[in-house]
């Protein structure tokens, strides 16, 4: 059983905007997405492939020691390339040395230090004939976000936004911890998925209960100067930190921090009062309201729900109900592709970062930075509604406005839908669009993977996807300065599909002249209508 709130906006419209309780919710529902958005592209590091080559069989420094021969050096004299090593030709000690015949690395791997001290790929030498276990390791948590998307949407519907929200912190942070003890590669990709389920969970449901509680100009900044700002400022944060620790293990310890200082937020945060109201809990509904007002110091109604703008209806909502209308199916198939086009190409070009030339901490933050100034450009325009000779470089420039441009999509994506889904299938909406995306982002490791054999072939991809998912967008419908809609009916039809239930005064021509006398000053007026804006025939009689 649940309530249906006829205009929840106008209802609640005496707590303002911006009072202290809508501050405090933004700002900690803000530094919540930096977790997620530190771990979100920590394979970047945790999985960095550094510099190889096979251990030799034999000391071919010389009189010369290791620390004095450069690791580009070594390598030059072990084998022809980071795969094979020379053979050992000569009996004794004295008259060995290295021929022309070649053989696998049968003693292992030595691995370059310069960058990273070490990684999972340098501990578990995921190099030659296992280097499919990089992108694989990189997969599994995709996997665990694709899990996750399915299943948070569903559980944050039925249970609430809240419990849900803290939950995923909490599974979040023991198994970054759990996963920085791993002891094998299995191992570390089994928990890899955990936290991929986690962290999705926790990600998409704080901005669902973050927009459900916020007033609607506080929702737009939200989503962009808030939940997609700060996940860009976690992003930021992973070289940085990176840099400094140079150890898988405890990168994914310093990740799992944050999570606990998280714990007394549990008291301060409230549930949405949308969901509660959609599930009938009015009087909970109601002290979450009066709370807000309370610390807003601003007067309430003594009712503020009354029996007219709340109807108990007996329904249920399961996820067939994304496609059960024509409005809803539109949307919901609509935000299955782009968010999978998007998130494939964002992802797959922040973790192509680590193959540009040049220092990967650097490139990793300059693509963070870029994501930074892609949420406040949005944020801008959705307010006012409105070459180089050095091949390296010149791909790389390319490389971060590519970067720039799907960031943007990126973060208004999450906006976009949040507004076009109702609130009794919000999450669960969201949670199949992010399952669709996390496709793509589980086969954007492989097509990063094709630049082993061409460098230019992950961009034609990526930049092909991109058009195609372009062009898709402009069906959506414009929700500039839209309220949340509360129910399945109230979905907005996607452009140039309009069929209106009127269609007795809209579509025929002699119907109207029948239904107007002559005598009578006729004048048109829009009729919002389910599925698009129809046309209503309105008579004024001469005095």
């Amino acid at each position: 059983m649940h309530a249906k709130v006829r205009d929840y906006d106008d209802i609640t419209s005496f707590l303002g905007d911006f009072g202290r309780f809508q501050t405090a919710i933004w700002a900690l529902m803000a530094v919540s997405a930096i977790p997620p958005g530190f771990m979100a592209l920590s394979m970047v590091f945790l999985a960095y492939v550094p510099e190889h080559h096979c251990k030799p069989s034999m000391n071919f420094t010389g009189n010369a020691t290791d620390s004095e021969v450069s690791f580009h050096e070594q390598s030059s004299w072990v084998g022809p390339d980071m795969c094979s090593r020379y053979k050992v030709i000569g009996d004794s000690s004295e008259t060995a040395g290295l021929g022309n015949e070649t053989e696998e690395c049968v003693d292992g791997w030595v691995f370059s230090t310069e960058r990273y001290s070490a990684t999972i790929v340098s501990e578990w030498n995921l190099v030659c004939e296992n280097a499919w276990k990089v992108p694989f390791s990189i997969s599994t948590y995709y996997i665990g976000v694709l899990i996750g998307s399915f299943i948070s949407g569903q559980l944050s519907d039925r249970f609430g936004r809240k419990p849900v929200f803290f939950w995923a912190m909490a599974i979040m942070t023991i198994s970054a911890l759990i996963q920085a003890a791993s002891v094998s590669w299995v191992m570390f990709c089994v928990i890899n998925c955990v936290r991929g389920v986690a962290q999705i969970s926790n990600y998409i449901t704080s901005l669902v209960l973050a927009s459900e509680i916020l007033s609607q100009s506080a929702r737009v900044t939200f989503s962009m100067l808030g939940h997609s700002l700060f996940f860009a400022i976690g992003y930021a944060c992973l070289p940085l930190f990176a840099y400094l620790i140079q150890g898988w293990r405890m990168l994914l310890v310093v990740s799992a921090i944050p999570g606990l200082l998280y714990i007394p937020v549990w008291w301060v945060i409230p549930e949405s009062p949308r969901w509660l109201l959609q599930r009938g809990r009015v009087a909970d509904a109601e002290r979450v309201i009066r709370n807000a007002a309370k610390k807003n110091r601003v007067p309430t109604p003594e009712v503020i729900f009354t029996p007219d703008e709340c109807e108990e209806e007996q329904q249920t909502y399961n996820v067939l109900d994304l496609v059960r209308t024509t409005n809803m199916r539109n949307i919901t198939i609509l935000n299955v592709f782009l968010w999978a086009a998007i998130t494939m190409v964002f992802y797959g070009l922040s973790l192509n970062t680590s193959n540009m030339r040049g220092n990967a901490y650097l490139n990793s933050f300059f693509s963070a930075a870029i994501d930074i100034v892609a949420s406040v450009a949005v944020w801008l325009l959705i307010n006012q509604g409105v070459a180089t000779h050095n091949p390296p470089l010149h791909a790389a420039v390319f490389a971060l406005l590519g970067k720039l441009g799907v960031s943007g999509a990126y973060s208004s994506i999450y906006l976009i839908a949040t507004e076009l889904f109702p609130t009794v299938v919000r999450n669960m909406g969201l949670g199949v669009a992010s399952t669709a995306a996390r496709v793509g982002s589980i086969i954007s490791p492989y097509v990063v993977y094709l630049g082993v054999y061409s460098k230019i072939l992950p961009y034609i991809v990526f930049g092909a996807i991109s058009l195609i998912a372009a062009a898709v967008s402009f069906l959506l419908p414009d929700t500039t300065n839209s309220k949340l809609p509360d129910h399945i009916s109230q979905v907005k039809p996607i452009r140039g599909n309009c069929h209106s239930p009127v269609a007795g005064l809209q579509g025929n021509e002699q119907l109207r002249r029948q239904a107007v006398p002559k005598s009578a000053a006729v004048w048109q007026r829009p009729l919002l209508t389910e599925n698009c804006t129809a046309t209503r025939i309105t008579q004024r009689q001469h005095p």
